[in-house]
């Protein structure tokens, strides 16, 4: 067993330190296995540079003696090209490698067991409510037939039984008292905007916010596409502009020198979601900052210090638009400063959405409590 494993790196004169305080090593494992789910951690925290990962893996084995004389991280390397995890770069320098898409897809389902592990199953595709309906999934219960139900839900051989038994067999007659139909829990598919901010401050001082938002972004989709396969989810983050960005880029997501414009990743969330056609629409907002820059023209208005009034009216008026249009956003804020928590408590009124103060550690959970209850926020 392993606890504590601490890496210090230093990246634009910065230092960066990360304790892989939970990790514990599986003697059943193979020596392949266990530098895997290192490496994977590795690589997003690199943001996909293959050749820091590693380097960082043999700085790991040198401190923690993590290999031995039988299975070295050149072994480990060499398995990793075997299988196919990585993929040779043609255009630039010899001999270097970045994830493949067999990579890719092996961190979503890691980020989906890690986050998401003990969610049980669903049938793939549902979000059934304990409202009856109209909607996809029999039930075995009969009802009476009532005004405004479907033809095609009738049940026939319940409604001609009743015919023959209120009517007698001599003269066939059917009427509305005899009709019966098959129920049904009504299916709530949604679609789904995932925010997520890569301003400076996501990983100021040192503190990296950044990674444990691209793993919740990682699994939810992962989530979305293997059990509810029915259901849309778009990803864009936002610094001084926002762009939407696809689930396969999501390992590579960086910080940059930017401001938080939280207007602009509204915006842009509305664009996406007016093209859906699902009834049920929401926003899920992952931010450790208050709104400080918003687009004026083709210039920018940024303002650091406190709550400007004009960044936080026009965000508010966002809000607002949102609740006007039924979509409820979610906020996930993972900082409590005096400033960001007076903000949350405006937006959240204004949108009559949700606002959850998290740990880095309880992202994910939060995240998906949310959205399996926030088919109808």
């Amino acid at each position: 067993m392993n606890k504590g494993l601490l890496i210090i790196v230093f990246k634009d004169k910065t230092m960066y330190g990360w304790i892989f305080s939970e990790y514990i090593a599986d003697e059943n494992a193979s020596n392949f296995d266990r530098l895997f789910k290192i490496f994977k951690e590795l690589i997003l925290y690199s943001s996909g540079d293959v050749q820091e990962a590693i380097s960082w893996l043999t700085e790991l084995d040198r401190q923690y003696k993590l290999t031995d004389k039988s299975y070295g991280i050149a072994d480990f390397v060499e398995d990793l090209k075997q299988k196919g995890y990585l993929k040779e770069n043609k255009n630039e320098e010899a001999g270097t490698y970045r994830p493949s898409s067999k990579m890719e897809l092996s961190l979503r389902k890691s980020a989906l067991n890690d986050i998401f592990g003990k969610v049980k199953k669903s049938k793939s595709g549902n979000h059934s409510t304990n409202k009856s309906g109209f909607g996809e999934e029999n039930t075995a219960d009969i009802r009476p037939f009532e005004f405004g139900d479907s033809n095609d839900s009738i049940a026939f051989s319940e409604s001609l039984k009743n015919a023959y038994i209120n009517h007698g067999i001599d003269t066939f007659n059917l009427t509305q008292d005899d009709l019966r139909v098959q129920d049904n829990f009504h299916q709530s598919n949604s679609s789904t905007v995932l925010m997520i901010d890569i301003s400076h401050s996501m990983i100021l001082y040192g503190e990296d916010r950044i990674t444990p938002a691209k793993k919740v972004a990682m699994a939810l989709a992962e989530l979305i596409e293997t059990r509810y396969p029915k259901d849309t989810l778009d990803i864009l983050v936002f610094g001084d502009d926002a762009r939407q960005v696809e689930i396969k880029d999501l390992p590579y997501l960086e910080v940059g020198p930017y401001h938080t414009n939280t207007v602009a990743g509204l915006e842009l969330a509305l664009e996406i979601l007016r093209k859906r056609k699902n009834v049920n629409k929401q926003i899920f907002m992952i931010t450790d900052g208050k709104p400080t820059c918003i687009k004026k023209g083709k210039n920018y208005y940024k303002n650091s210090w406190g709550l400007d009034r004009q960044i936080i009216s026009r965000t508010i008026t966002l809000a607002q638009r949102c609740r006007k249009l039924n979509i409820p956003i979610t906020t996930f804020m993972i900082a409590r400063d005096q400033y960001l928590v007076q903000f949350v408590e405006q937006f959240t009124k204004a949108n009559n959405g949700r606002a959850f103060y998290s740990s880095l550690q309880g992202l994910g959970h939060l995240v998906f409590e949310d959205f399996k209850s926030g088919k109808k926020l």
